[in-house]
């Protein structure tokens, strides 16, 4: 695949042809768009009860869900709120809302009492879908404006509706709805290259895109078979159901990869099965990719690379193409198919050749609309030519393997999760005894990277790094805990008032205490 020049850019494809994506389908029709063929094959596995649903029950079940979210006043354009870990009602509940038009915001489950109601309240969701355990976090908001909230299990009180009133409706009582395919669909929360969380737009255009780049053509990846659904990661809970069900691919995050790697108990399962782990959400050093290899014998061990507003993936191994590519440690595969890439020098915006170091930047149907109610960061991601500018730094090499070597944006990567520089930021500042903060990562070994804070204390103030750790522990999830404080003099800001958070990462790498 040799660079296309298109108005002076340098304009890179995936190794692969472009394929015929059904654009023009809502992403539920899409999804089982073939169900004659599959309708009796497991679609999801519950990884705790081992409870299987094929693809013809998950199919009529998300009707029936979708049917009684209408009946509890859910309309076309409506969001409603997921605040589950990974199970088959998420699942369900997203098929639904898509069915009838409305859209879906999904929120950690982990996140504080604070944290979901902004999101509940910034998404404008009806129905909040969760679990007993969680209830007591948005009982006020819900009750004081009128938000309903269903349980998935028992629910804890008479005003909490139950997930059941949903599967068991009428699948013949869907409202008659007209979707079109720039019709938003999900609304996952990303803090983007800078700033705090924005509600991500993401289209039923865009994710039937985002699916058929994926598991369509000549590289049917892992998304296409069933799924085993399991809340929370434990290591012998996943290395019994790998045995148990033989599973062939593994999408894991680096610290799970991690977890297996350091395990003893490891060698006790057969893990034979697996074909491919596919890594994702952070980088996976070249150290973690050969202990994968070691554990998993007979795997391939590739990476990916993503970002929520573009869909989410960007790029992806090619190992399982008709005719496979050779992997590279520390590559994150080509650019997926039906799309365009190109990498920009952070300083003049000239579009660079191979092996030249710059932004990434990537275009498509799959990337999001924009951000909620935010036209001006919507403005700053994507440009005019629809260009959706990552703040990632990397290069394209000679076999159009990309590797990512830094990172422009401000977002820190704990395990996977995203940490908003500037949302801590806000709250640090809230503090009496503190005048001025920064917050930037640092690298671990266990998470990649944790966040900590520079702080300026308030005049005469003798406040300690436990007790500011310990204000922002009681405010965020557990993933936005300060690792560290430290107290400085000053926050070194640019003539513009930006604050050099290069500068002060500099700092960290040189030892600073």
């Amino acid at each position: 695949m040799d660079p296309i020049s298109k108005k002076e850019d340098i304009i890179f494809r995936s190794k692969l042809p472009d394929i015929y994506i059904p654009k023009h389908l809502p992403l539920h029709s899409y999804c089982f768009e073939n169900i004659s063929k599959h309708s009796k094959r497991p679609c999801l596995i519950n990884g705790p009860t081992g409870e299987v649903y094929t693809y013809e029950e998950v199919e009529l079940a998300s009707r029936k869900v979708a049917s009684g979210l209408s009946k509890l006043g859910v309309q076309q354009g409506d969001s409603i709120m997921l605040l589950l870990p990974n199970s088959p009602e998420y699942v369900l509940a997203f098929l639904g809302s898509s069915h009838i038009g409305a859209i879906t915001t999904m929120a950690n489950p982990y996140f504080t009492p604070a944290e979901v109601v902004k999101q509940a309240k910034a998404s404008r969701a009806k129905i909040i879908v969760t679990q007993a355990c969680h209830v007591a976090k948005v009982e006020g908001y819900a009750l004081d404006n009128g938000v309903k909230v269903m349980c998935i299990d028992a629910p804890p009180a008479e005003w909490c509706l139950s997930f059941s009133e949903l599967t068991s409706a009428d699948e013949k009582d869907i409202p008659a709805v007209k979707i079109h395919p720039d019709d938003v669909v999900a609304l996952p929360y990303s803090s983007g290259t800078t700033g705090l969380p924005k509600g991500v737009m993401l289209t039923h255009k865009g994710l039937v895109t985002s699916v058929a780049q994926q598991v369509d053509g000549e590289n049917p990846n892992l998304y296409g078979s069933q799924r085993r659904c399991d809340a929370k990661f434990e290591i012998v809970s996943v290395l019994e159901l790998i045995q148990k069900y033989k599973v062939t691919i593994g999408p894991f995050v680096p610290p799970i990869v991690l977890a297996i790697a350091k395990s003893p108990v490891v060698d006790k399962y057969e893990l034979s099965s697996v074909r491919m782990v596919l890594s994702g959400a952070a980088p996976l050093g070249k150290e973690l990719e050969e202990a994968a290899r070691v554990k998993f014998p007979n795997a391939i061990v590739g990476q990916g690379y993503g970002m929520t507003e573009a869909g989410p993936v960007l790029s992806m191994c090619l190992a399982f193409a008709k005719q496979p590519f050779e992997i590279k440690s520390g590559a994150c595969g080509t650019v997926v198919i039906n799309a365009e890439m190109k990498i920009v020098d952070t300083e003049t915006g000239a579009s660079l050749g191979r092996n030249q170091p710059g932004e990434i930047c990537i275009r498509g149907d799959q990337i999001m609309k924009g951000y909620l109610n935010d036209p001006v960061a919507t403005e700053n991601t994507i440009d005019k030519e629809g260009w959706l500018h990552t703040g990632d730094i990397g290069f394209i090499d000679n076999d159009d393997e990309i590797f990512i070597v830094d990172r422009l944006k401000e977002l820190i990567k704990y395990k996977g999760f995203q940490v908003a520089p500037a949302e801590l930021e806000a709250l640090l500042l809230n503090h009496p005894s503190v005048s001025a903060a920064a917050v930037v990562s640092m690298q671990d070994e266990q998470a990649g990277e944790v966040p900590v804070a520079f702080v300026v204390r308030s005049n005469g103030s003798i406040v300690s790094e436990d007790k500011i750790k310990k204000y922002i522990s009681d405010q965020v999830v557990f993933y936005k805990r300060l690792s560290r404080v430290f107290f400085i003099d000053s926050i070194p800001v640019s003539p513009s008032g930006k604050i050099l958070r290069k500068e002060l990462r500099a700092r960290l790498a040189a030892g600073f205490t």
